[in-house]
């Protein structure tokens, strides 16, 4: 008998899972390991769950999609400490660790304790209304045919800078690679803590990216000139906050442990998705 005694599946909306979720219900009914999905995504052999009750029920998580996947497989995780395995369906992402020919393999291993933890960093964004986490960034976008998200970033209680820009966003080093990336941002590597934050197309004399200690705070606050705006939080939309609000960002170490099994490096993945085959020559 191993240490898995239930396994949670999150599921790509859009993706057929189909014959993966088979490979995971067999593998578990001949442990007799409980399988569980959350309701409205899982078949009629697999015990369907609320979102919140799947990351308490099951000792193992298993994200089937790409990123977006993941990314909600570790918003489920969250708070009760359930390692995610991210089982690759389709184009090849950062965060997942396995393609689905090596699944039944990594899952024995993982019930064998044959695998090591990664921990990731969270950030908390708290404003007057709410409270959420992210993952992988949080940005702040002007709203289409509006004017420049303009945006004072304060740093321990102090304004250090003032951005005039489409949207500024703060990711996690996790995120680094994500919509920071495709501004113009540096890669951080996933083992470092901190906060990353990016200026979109700026428009202000200060156009570069800043990266913060763990341990430093930091408040955005909306200023009065600032078009309309969206927060988006791993690319969902939470709030539209108006101008004076002010949008608090904490980094909480280790909110979230993906499972590794030493088959690539984040420099591995990387390279692939970005297709980095080497320095040109000169």
């Amino acid at each position: 008998m191993g240490s898995i005694k239930a396994v949670g599946l999150v599921q790509h909306p859009r993706r057929d899972c189909a014959g993966v979720v088979g490979v995971i219900a067999e593998w578990a009914a001949a442990r007799d390991i409980e399988v569980v999905g959350i309701a409205g995504e899982t078949r009629s052999s697999i015990t369907a769950l609320t979102s919140e009750d799947l990351g308490q029920r099951a000792d193992l998580v298993v994200s089937l999609g790409g990123d977006g996947t993941m990314l909600r497989a570790l918003r489920i995780a969250y708070g009760d400490g359930t390692p995610v395995l991210g089982v690759n369906l389709g184009r090849l992402g950062f965060l997942p660790e396995i393609d689905t020919h090596e699944l039944e393999a990594a899952l024995c291993a993982i019930d064998e304790d044959r695998f090591t933890i990664e921990t990731r960093s969270g950030l908390h964004i708290t404003s007057p209304d709410r409270s959420v986490i992210a993952f992988n960034d949080v940005a702040l976008l002007r709203s289409p045919g509006q004017a420049m998200a303009a945006i004072e970033v304060c740093i321990e209680g102090h304004p250090f800078v003032r951005y005039s820009a489409d949207a500024i966003v703060v990711a996690t080093p996790t995120g680094s690679t994500a919509y920071s990336f495709s501004a113009g941002g540096p890669i951080v590597s996933p083992r470092v803590e901190g906060l990353l934050i990016t200026p979109v197309a700026p428009h202000s004399a200060f156009n570069r990216a800043l990266f913060l200690s763990e341990r430093e705070a930091l408040a955005l606050q909306i200023l009065p000139t600032s078009g309309e705006l969206g927060v988006e939080v791993d690319g969902r939309l939470v709030a539209r906050p108006q101008p004076g609000t002010l949008v608090d960002i904490t980094v909480e170490p280790a909110a979230a442990r993906v499972i590794r099994l030493g088959r690539t490096t984040f420099y591995q993945r990387a390279q692939r998705k970005l297709r980095l085959t080497g320095s040109p020559t000169v």
